[in-house]
């Protein structure tokens, strides 16, 4: 299937490795341009060259935090004029309720809620402009199944997606969709922190830590970071028009509700 994004311009943000990155390897093989984000730069340029090496496309680096402002505004000098932009970011470490101070709770809807508005916020008035937009926003399963150890993710990433919501319904009919990936044990580099802190703190090994995973997931196996990014790329697509305001689970069929 053409999905139409040959020459498509894309802002993926924290995109040097994990879910951002699978993000913006699907968009490259598609065709698109993509400017590429993340805080470590050697680690940044390693994913730069391997996009390169996938297609002929052009691939910029903005190395810095996403949450910075500095960073976002060297991102949009990059790409003042996106045609797509996932928006992605690290989100806060598992705790408990009684310990979260009000600098937990602002570092948390810095870097999940208040960035990416921020971004679609500079973005949006010209994708309506030019009659087309894909906005994808990487979220969390925990929006639509909140358990408290995640609650910082959890409060700040559901008010991202009733935000966005809202938004979806005024920008439709100018073609520009804004959707939500909530991912629920992937294969990646956060999910072993999740796995060692697990480890740790039940006195189990590694190993037995990625088993208890794998069994709390319906499919029995952790996500693949490519079935996340290929789900990305057909939502930036032409063919993905007439879904928007939608939050799609990536959880192995484990969400128990309809």
């Amino acid at each position: 299937m053409d999905l139409g994004l040959d020459g498509k311009r894309a802002i993926v943000c924290a995109s040097s490795r994990g879910l951002g990155r699978a993000c913006a390897e699907a968009l490259v093989r598609e065709g698109a341009d993509v400017v590429v984000n993340g805080r470590n730069d050697e680690s940044l340029q390693e994913t730069a060259e391997a996009l390169r090496a996938i297609g002929r496309v052009n691939v910029d680096t903005v190395a810095g935090d996403i949450g910075h402002d500095e960073t976002r505004a060297r991102i949009l000098e990059v790409c003042a004029e996106p045609d797509i932009l996932v928006n992605n970011n690290g989100g806060p470490p598992p705790g408990s309720f009684a310990n979260w101070d009000r600098a937990a709770w602002i570092d948390a809807f810095e870097a999940n809620m208040i960035a990416p508005t921020l971004m679609i916020q500079a973005v949006l008035p010209g994708m309506v402009d030019r009659g087309f937009g894909r906005i994808v926003n990487i979220t969390s399963a925990m929006v639509k199944t909140p358990l408290s150890p995640m609650g910082l993710s959890t409060a700040a990433r559901s008010a991202l997606t009733s935000l966005c919501k809202a938004l979806s319904r005024d920008v439709a009919a100018a073609n520009v969709t804004i959707n939500n990936l909530l991912p629920e044990r992937f294969d990646t580099a956060r999910q072993r922190g999740m796995a060692e802190l697990r480890a740790e703190l039940g006195g189990v090994s590694l190993d037995q830590a990625y088993h208890e995973m794998r069994q709390s997931i319906a499919a029995k196996r952790l996500g693949r970071p490519e079935e996340l990014g290929a789900t990305c790329a057909f939502l930036c697509s032409q063919h993905a028009g007439f879904i928007s305001g939608q939050n799609i689970q990536l959880d192995g069929g484990s969400y128990a509700g309809v």
